[in-house]
C-alpha cells in the first residue's frame, strides 16, 4: 500500500530516552516508506519563525532596482536573485522570483577547483532597504545547520548505523544553503500562466536532508508515491517538511527513498505562495568512487530487508525523475556535479561564467533528445 499522507514527528521525542525508541521507530517508517515528514518542536521559537517569514517576504516589496543590484548572474556563485521565471526544472520553465542564499565563506584562492566557486559570500540586500534581513537569516541558516546535522544523526540511529556515520561527509565550515522563494498564482502571470502551472518541476532534492518552512497558507507542495499519484503536503503550523534527498538515498543503499515532488502555482485570486527552504550541505571534496563504494558502511541486512519488503508490497517504485549519483557520469566530485546541475538550471549564469559547461550540458542534452523522447530532471534544490 502506497502512501496518502505525510507523518508528523516531534523532535522532542528524539531527546527524551523514554520516547526515543518510539521516536526512531516512526522516523524508519518515514524514510523507508515515504521520504518525506513533518517536523515539530525543532527547537526555534514560534516568533523568530514568525520574524524569518516577515523578512522573507518583506524582500519581494523593495524596489526591482535593489534587487538586481544582487541579481544571480552578477556573481559565479549562483547565490543572489533570480528575477520570475529565470529557472528551469524537467525541462520547463519555474513560475517563480527568489533569491539564493547560503552559510558564507571567502572567495575561492586562484588555484581552487572550479567548484569551488559555489563557496563565497551571499548578495545581501541593502540593509538601507532591509536593514534585519542580513542578520535574520544568518542567524537562522546557523541554527537550522546544527539542526539539520542532529537530525542525521537521528536517521543514522533509525536504521541501525552509527550516529556519526555520515560526519565523514561535512565539513569542518560546511556550507549550508537557502532560498526565498515567491509563487505568483496563475492570474498574476497572465500570458506565462497560459502555458502551466509548474511553480517547480517534478524533481528530488540533491543532497542528503531538506527542512522546508511553508511561509503562507496556500498549498502547492506535493508528493508523489509509488502509485504515481501526487500527494498534498499542505502547510501546518508550527512545523518544518523534512524532504530526503538523493545522496542519503545512495549512501544507504536506497534504504531510505528520496521522492519526487513539485510545487503548483496558486490558482488566480489566491494571492503568491511564499516557501522558504533549507538544504543541508555536504562536502563538495567528497568523490564519487567513495560516496558509491565506500560510504557509510553497510546497513543491517535486516533493514536492508525490510526496505524490500515495503517495495514489493508497493509493487515496485515508480517515478521518472533522473537519479544524480549515477556511475559514469562526467563528474568525478559532488562539487563537480553540483556545479553542473546549478549551470542546468540557471542557463543564464552559465552563458556569463561557465560557457564550457553549459555547451556540454546542451551537446549532452541533445544526445538524450535523440535517444528518447521526452525529458527527465535532475536532483535539484526547490520547494
Amino acid at each position: 500500500m502506497s502512501f496518502t499522507s505525510i507523518p508528523i514527528l516531534d523532535l522532542a521525542q528524539a531527546q527524551d530516552p523514554a520516547t526515543k525508541p518510539a521516536f526512531l521507530s516512526e522516523l524508519r517508517h518515514a524514510l523507508m516508506e515515504v521520504g518525506f515528514l513533518y517536523l515539530k518542536n525543532v527547537g526555534i521559537s514560534d516568533e523568530f519563525f514568525k520574524q524569518v517569514v516577515e523578512e522573507g517576504k518583506a524582500f519581494f516589496d523593495i524596489p526591482e532596482d535593489e534587487k538586481l543590484k544582487i541579481e544571480m548572474k552578477n556573481a559565479s556563485s549562483f547565490l543572489g536573485y533570480s528575477r520570475l521565471s529565470a529557472e528551469v526544472t524537467a525541462g520547463e520553465i519555474d513560475h517563480r522570483e527568489q533569491i539564493d542564499l547560503s552559510t558564507e565563506h571567502p572567495l575561492p584562492g586562484p588555484d581552487a577547483p572550479l567548484y569551488y566557486n559555489l563557496l563565497a559570500p551571499n548578495q545581501w540586500p541593502s540593509p538601507e532597504v532591509l536593514p534585519k534581513f542580513r542578520p535574520v537569516f544568518a542567524e537562522y541558516m546557523k541554527r537550522m545547520g546544527d539542526i539539520s546535522i542532529y537530525f542525521t544523526s537521528l536517521i543514522a540511529e533509525a536504521i541501525e548505523l552509527p550516529s556519526d556515520a555520515f560526519n565523514k561527509y561535512f565539513d569542518a565550515n560546511q556550507q549550508h544553503k537557502l532560498k526565498i522563494v515567491k509563487y505568483p498564482d496563475v492570474g498574476v502571470l497572465g500570458a506565462e500562466g497560459k502555458g502551466g502551472n509548474q511553480g517547480v518541476g517534478p524533481h528530488k532534492d540533491s543532497m542528503l536532508s531538506s527542512y522546508l518552512l511553508q511561509a503562507s497558507q496556500h498549498k502547492g507542495l506535493q508528493v508523489q508515491n509509488m502509485r504515481g499519484d501526487w500527494i498534498d503536503c499542505p502547510p501546518i503550523d508550527g512545523t518544518l517538511v523534512v524532504a530526503i534527498g538523493q545522496g542519503l538515498e545512495a549512501l544507504t543503499q536506497g534504504v531510505c527513498v528520496s521522492t519526487t515532488h513539485r510545487v503548483l502555482s496558486p490558482a488566480a485570486g489566491q494571492g503568491a505562495r511564499f516557501s522558504i527552504p533549507f538544504f543541508q550541505g555536504v562536502s563538495g571534496d567528497a568523490g564519487f568512487d567513495d560516496l558509491e563504494n565506500v560510504g557509510v558502511g553497510r546497513v543491517p541486512e535486516h533493514v536492508r530487508e525490510q526496505r524490500k519488503e515495503v517495495l514489493a508490497r508497493s509493487g515496485g517504485r515508480l517515478d521518472d525523475v533522473e537519479f544524480t549519483f549515477r556511475k559514469g557520469g562526467v563528474a568525478k566530485t559532488l562539487g563537480e556535479a553540483t556545479l553542473r546541475n546549478r549551470v542546468k538550471s540557471h542557463p543564464d549564469v552559465g552563458e556569463r561564467w561557465y560557457p564550457d559547461i553549459l555547451t556540454s550540458l546542451r551537446e549532452e542534452q541533445a544526445r538524450v533528445k535523440q535517444q528518447q523522447e521526452g525529458g527527465v530532471g535532475k536532483g535539484v534544490e526547490a520547494h
